[in-house]
C-alpha cells in the first residue's frame, strides 16, 4: 500500500469511528444572507472609507495582529460551528458596535474555518443593522495580501 492509499484508508476509518471529520464540514458557509461578501480589497476600500473594521476574534488574537484601525468585538462562542448555532449559548456586545445602525461595517476573524464573524454578522443583522460586509477571508486573506495591520 503506498502512502497516500494508507491516508486514504486511515482517513476513512477515523471518520468511520467518528474521531475525525472532513474539513470542509466545519467551515462556514460560503455565502450569508443580508451581507456584503466582501474581499481583502474590497474590505480594505470600505475601511479607508470610513467603514468600521470589526475584529471578532479574541482579545489575544486582536492584540498580536489586527487590520489597521480595527476595532476588537470578541465573539464569545460557545455553540455548534453550524448555520443552525444557538446564539443563546454565545455572547457578543452589540453595544460596542457603532450606534448608527445603517454605518457600514466589514466583520472578519480568521477565514472560512472560523465562525465567530459569521455569528457576529448573524446577531448585527437581527439588531437591526444594515450595511454588514462579510470578510470571509479574514486575517489569513489580508495578511496574504500585505494589507496594513497593527
Amino acid at each position: 500500500m503506498n502512502k497516500r492509499s494508507h491516508l486514504k484508508f486511515l482517513s476513512i476509518v477515523l471518520l468511520t469511528a467518528g474521531l475525525a471529520s472532513p474539513a470542509l464540514a466545519l467551515d462556514n458557509p460560503a455565502t450569508l444572507a443580508g451581507t456584503k461578501l466582501v474581499n481583502a480589497a474590497e474590505a480594505k476600500k470600505l475601511i479607508d472609507s470610513g467603514a468600521a473594521a470589526i475584529d471578532t476574534r479574541v482579545a489575544a488574537e486582536y492584540a498580536e495582529k489586527t487590520i489597521k484601525g480595527a476595532k476588537n468585538v470578541p465573539y464569545k462562542e460557545k455553540s455548534a460551528k453550524d448555520v443552525k448555532f444557538d446564539a443563546s449559548q454565545d455572547q457578543f456586545d452589540l453595544s460596542k458596535l457603532p450606534a448608527d445602525k445603517a454605518a457600514p461595517m466589514v466583520f472578519f476573524c480568521n477565514g472560512p474555518e472560523c465562525w465567530k464573524s459569521y455569528k457576529a454578522s448573524i446577531a448585527a443583522i437581527k439588531a437591526g443593522y444594515s450595511q454588514i460586509n462579510w470578510f470571509r477571508g479574514g486575517m489569513p486573506e489580508w495578511t496574504k495580501a500585505g494589507l496594513p495591520t497593527q
